[in-house]
């Protein structure tokens, strides 16, 4: 019998989308299995949370089976507060017990991220926690029951991710793309029962779970000010000769501003942030990536660690952060130091916040949005231009630029996601930056606002991208196709 773990977290009483898609795929599986004449698969949804969730839980259970499907809630006010490390400490708890009394996960499913949180963490921690391989960013729901996925000598499973097809043997866990909507549930369903877990019945101190057991803290969090520009209107007929203007102008480039005070050593895994590094610390040590036990080595007595937020680092870095049982902050756009503490910011609850957050444990470790080689001249849409996306390409084309997407556009359009700019995507300093369709959030805001010159587009004159725009255009992309004959 394959048995499937799927974790869910509840945002303001809607299930997170990435979870949404585990579920989906946990769910597809059981269909497999149906269709194939298997055995059936059993699947247990675990969330963490208030007791209020038990309806939302509840309303999940009409997606399977009693015999079948079970729902598991975690919820204890000691519980309250946990960051990504804490959380995951729980989680592992919880499906070990899980597993004594049923047996071993064959699969555990995560969503990659939650939309609130960005971190991308406990997937990886999880992992490490349980001692499971696995796989993130997964692209396509693997499909074991099927005829043609086979099964090899080493018994391990073809799984498509963004790094395209890996192979992996299970017990795994994977984290999940939004490559899935949840179906609704059968009108002729009923909800079953949820059952609940508290610290005591996980076995858990009170010094492991929320904040005492989370190994970061939230100092402040405050309305996102940085790479503010005063934005002067001009018309869409304008747009042309003012990308002609701005061309010839020279590239400023990206400075970062140096830190009065100073740490005295600053560990980094790998060369990328080393412009970072060295505008906080005296003396930086590079650190070779390797396996996350070889690094664990390097940096165990390290102070500081900073890691570039690209794909391996952050999947390698929450394993390292779990075997050392270290607080991680993930996605920093911005360091500070007083001489001592690493002061990390990132953008925080899917809005215009900012976040200041420091490590409680050593070493402090971040992985940091680094800036990486771009055009001079880029145009990314967002959701404001769904269903266009072949369009802004065209355009993008005979304007002389590199196309690019917002996550929401990513999402919604299915485009690669090489092509995304944001907190999640790349980080990027052009000399020109023309946004169009995109309403600011300061995800997205965070990743280009070092451009030389911001040109916004967008049907609404209040949008926040405007904030953060030289110039800008009250209009929609149907205006600029018409400039270049689209």
């Amino acid at each position: 019998m394959t048995r499937i773990l799927v974790c869910v977290k509840f945002i303001q009483g809607e299930l997170n989308p990435f979870d949404a898609a585990a579920l989906e795929c946990a769910l597809e599986l059981s269909d497999s299995a149906a269709r194939a004449g298997r055995e059936p698969v059993r699947v247990w949804v675990l969330g963490m949370g208030p007791a209020l969730w038990e309806e939302p839980m509840k309303r999940l259970t009409r997606l399977g089976k009693p015999e079948t499907f079970r729902a598991v809630l975690l919820s204890d006010s000691a519980f309250a507060g946990s960051d990504t490390l804490a959380t995951s400490r729980i989680l592992a708890a919880a499906v070990r017990k899980i597993e004594a009394e049923n047996g071993t996960m064959d699969w555990i499913f995560c969503g990659r991220q939650t939309i609130d949180g960005d971190t991308a963490q406990v997937g990886p921690e999880l992992a490490q926690m349980l001692n499971r391989p696995f796989l993130t960013n997964v692209m396509a729901c693997p499909d074991i029951f099927a005829a043609e996925q086979g099964t090899p000598a080493d018994g391990s499973f073809r799984v498509s991710t963004r790094l395209g097809e890996e192979r992996i043997k299970t017990p795994a866990l994977l984290t999940m793309e939004r490559i899935r909507d949840l179906r609704f549930p059968s009108l002729r369903s009923r909800p079953g029962a949820v059952d609940f877990l508290n610290r005591s019945a996980l076995g858990l101190s009170p010094s492991e779970c929320g904040l005492a057991g989370s190994g970061t803290r939230v100092l402040e969090t405050f309305r996102a000010e940085r790479g503010r520009r005063d934005c002067r209107w001009i018309t869409s007929e304008e747009l042309i000769p003012l990308l002609d203007e701005l061309r010839n102008r020279p590239k400023m480039g990206m400075e970062i501003p140096q830190s009065p005070k100073r740490l005295p050593c600053l560990h980094i895994v790998g060369p990328e942030t080393e412009a970072m590094a060295r505008s906080i610390a005296d003396e930086v040590i590079f650190v070779k990536k390797g396996s996350p036990e070889e690094i664990v080595q390097e940096i165990r007595d390290a102070d500081a660690v900073l890691w570039n937020a690209d794909f391996w680092g952050r999947k390698t870095a929450p394993q390292v952060a779990a075997m050392l049982q270290a607080g991680l902050c993930a996605d920093c756009t911005a360091l500070e130091t007083d001489g001592e503490t690493l002061f990390l910011y990132r953008p925080a609850r899917s809005g215009d916040i900012l976040a200041k957050i420091e490590c409680l444990t050593r070493p402090q470790m971040a992985t940091v949005r680094t800036v990486g080689e771009c055009a001079d001249f880029i145009i990314a849409g967002g959701r404001g231009i769904s269903g266009y996306w072949e369009h802004l390409r065209i355009f993008a084309e005979k304007i002389g630029a590199e196309p690019a997407a917002s996550r929401a556009l990513v999402d919604s359009d299915h485009v690669p996601y090489e092509f995304q700019i944001g907190l999640t995507g790349r980080r990027v300093s052009p000399k020109i930056y023309l946004a169009v369709g995109i309403s600011g959030a300061v995800q997205h805001t965070c990743a280009m606002d070092t451009s030389d010159f911001i040109i916004a587009v967008n049907p609404d004159r209040d949008a926040r991208v405007f904030e953060y725009a030289d110039y800008g255009i009250h209009g929609d992309f149907a205006e600029l196709m018409k400039l270049v004959n689209i």
